[in-house]
């Protein structure tokens, strides 16, 4: 997910007929991936969903993610599940949180990019001394402060820690405290830390960007779509991009560090100043098909 070609963006596993199978034996086959996320695809509930979708890390089940539920949406696509008609053919998928849409862009019969809308943004507590989780992170204070960006919580389906750094060299640096990250975690009431710089290794792209989620067993997520849509509403309600009208386009860069190299389109909708809408994309390659013995 979020790559044109195999061995980049970020894995997801999917497994399109899970009825059947227990909460317990869903969690043991996410650990047993050892993919950030896996995803399970059940009958919805919801008169409005066409399908039900839950999701797991290794660790734990969530109530909403991104890039495992692109992921999930390009599989049932290619298998049939959906009947595609081009520009743009919609589809509503149920997650813990809710029903949200995922829009399918079609070109030759083919599904080309694949975008969700995210919950309205939730702009929550500012971290009022960066020196702790600078210390965490095995950056010295200056290195976030320099910014004059404030370190927040922002949710879009999740609460995230938005972390803004000066540079590239300060992101590519980052030694985690594994331990006292996952106490500042949990003391603000997030598992996910967001770091980006708007310096990046290519000058198509607005920002860089690392994601840490140890308390969810995921080390570092190779792409965030959840994560970035959070991003994005913090960089425009911030004003820390330029802005569009009606329409903010940014495009991320992520997962270099760890050789898995992803591209995600954001897109935030505003009137005036209130954000009306944000939305994530990015491309899917299928890598393996298979199938798995409980």
């Amino acid at each position: 997910m979020f790559t044109d070609r195999p061995f980049g963006g970020n894995p997801l596993a999917v497994f399109p007929e899970a009825e059947g199978l227990s909460d317990a034996e869903m969690q043991a086959i996410a650990r047993e991936m050892n993919l950030s996320e896996t995803t399970f695809v059940l009958p919805p509930t919801d008169p409005k969903a066409d399908v039900r979708v839950r999701i797991f890390t290794p660790a734990a089940e969530l109530p909403f993610a991104g890039h495992p539920v692109l992921g999930t949406h390009f599989v049932l696509a290619q298998t049939g599940r959906y009947r595609l008609q081009a520009p743009v053919t919609r589809v509503w998928g149920q997650l813990g949180l809710g029903t949200l849409p995922v829009d399918l862009h079609v070109a030759g019969g083919e599904v080309t990019r694949v975008v969700m809308t995210q919950a309205q943004p939730q702009f929550l507590a500012i971290l009022p001394n960066v020196a702790p989780l600078a210390d965490a992170l095995g950056l010295a204070p200056q290195e976030i402060e320099d910014t004059g960006l404030p370190v927040q919580l922002v949710s879009t389906g999740l609460p995230q820690l938005m972390v803004p750094l000066r540079s590239l060299a300060a992101i590519r640096q980052i030694a985690l405290n594994v331990a006292d990250l996952n106490t500042i975690c949990r003391q603000i009431g997030t598992d996910c830390v967001m770091v980006f710089t708007h310096e990046t290794l290519f000058p198509a792209n607005q920002v860089h960007t690392r994601m840490f989620a140890p308390l969810l067993g995921v080390l570092e997520d190779p792409a965030t779509g959840s994560a970035s849509g959070a991003l994005g509403a913090y960089l425009v309600h911030h004003r820390a991009v330029p802005l569009g009208e009606p329409t903010t386009f940014i495009t991320s860069e992520q997962g270099y560090e760890i050789e898995r190299p992803s591209t995600l389109f954001i897109e935030v909708d505003r009137e005036g100043e209130a954000i009306t809408a944000v939305r994530v994309g990015g491309q899917v390659v299928t890598v393996i098909e298979g199938i798995l013995r409980v």
